[in-house]
């Protein structure tokens, strides 16, 4: 079979999930091969953990040039190993980042780029995605007809599946071009520590909006995610409103997330805010007015004050760990 190439998000010495979700899709596709850039002395560990969910090779380069500056030396990278791989096709996680490279690689490889798809399978010709467009209100079908497909995949498209691989290690040293240095990196800042998992790969994500009505009552919001192990996200009025920061907001001007469930409290349902959610697995909704757009699109609605369901569906989920 064919390699798949899965160029591999990784953070604090660890794989990220989308990387593992991205492993389990390749191998609908062929033979998972994941390339592995700029880990430095955690590669090891990082590796052992892609090999167990089903990595049969691992790419791996290291250089200062992926840490000093931004995105073209992964392009080098990638087009270099895909290159000498000739892979079926190449997956990246969705990101602003992974989406960028992939179109980056995509030009230079001459080859057709699928953005933002939420599933892939193999198809009669090669890839077939499956893509949600305007605001999620159609799924499209797309497959590449040109050169080696190259597609960015939504965190949550599938659930990463450990299987024993072989893992065979290659080191790879990666030849630069004059553009990889065109874009250097001059300060870092630690990110905000959080118990919370990340908004774009949270399996559950519970959103307030302008129904919240304050930022101390996003306090409510906050112990019903925390009770369920989710992300918080937003809606853009109480982003605007300045109760939750923007890093939180979900919609058409925030993130785009894709959770197995989706808690929105407070929020109408703005075709704004449906750009950003409404690929979630499933979607509950609690709001005072019956007539609230948002209850069109949830699997399950609840007419009431969210002041009172919250706490209630808190205190049943802090019971049920017990």
């Amino acid at each position: 079979m064919s390699e798949i190439l899965v160029l591999v998000d990784h953070a604090d010495g660890a794989a990220r999930k989308p990387a593992l979700e991205l492993l389990t899709l390749a191998r609908r596709l062929g033979t998972p091969s994941a390339v592995l850039l700029g880990a430095g002395d955690t590669a090891p560990s990082i590796a052992a953990t892609l090999v167990e969910h089903g990595a049969e090779k691992v790419y791996c380069a290291d250089a200062s040039e992926f840490a000093d500056y931004l995105v073209v030396p992964k392009v080098d990278a990638l087009e270099q190993i895909a290159q000498r791989a000739s892979p079926a096709a190449v997956l990246v996680t969705s990101s602003a980042e992974g989406k960028e490279i992939a179109a980056r690689l995509a030009l230079r490889l001459d080859s057709g780029l699928i953005t933002d798809a939420v599933d892939v399978e193999a198809g009669e010709s090669g890839p077939l995605t499956t893509q949600s467009a305007f605001a999620a209100t159609y799924s499209v079908r797309s497959t590449v007809t040109r050169g080696t497909p190259v597609i960015t995949v939504k965190p949550n498209a599938a659930t990463p599946e450990p299987t024993a691989a072989a893992g065979t290690l290659e080191e790879v040293a990666i030849a630069f071009s004059p553009a990889a240095t065109g874009t250097s990196v001059v300060s870092r800042a630690p990110r905000q520590v959080s118990n919370r998992p990340d908004l774009t790969e949270a399996a559950v994500v519970v959103s307030g909006g302008r129904g919240v009505g304050s930022a101390e009552s996003f306090a409510v919001i906050e112990a019903l995610a925390d009770s369920l192990g989710a992300a918080v996200g937003a809606s853009r009025a109480a982003v605007d409103a300045g109760w939750y920061p923007h890093s939180s907001q979900v919609g058409q001007t925030g993130k785009t997330v894709s959770p197995q469930l989706y808690l929105a409290n407070g929020i109408s349902g703005a075709i704004q805010h449906r750009a950003g959610m409404q690929t979630s697995k499933t979607i509950v909704a609690v709001n005072k007015d019956a007539e609230a757009p948002i209850f069109d699109l949830a699997d399950f609605g609840v007419v009431g004050d969210l002041f009172d369901v919250l706490p209630q569906l808190t205190a049943e989920a802090e019971a049920r760990k017990g």
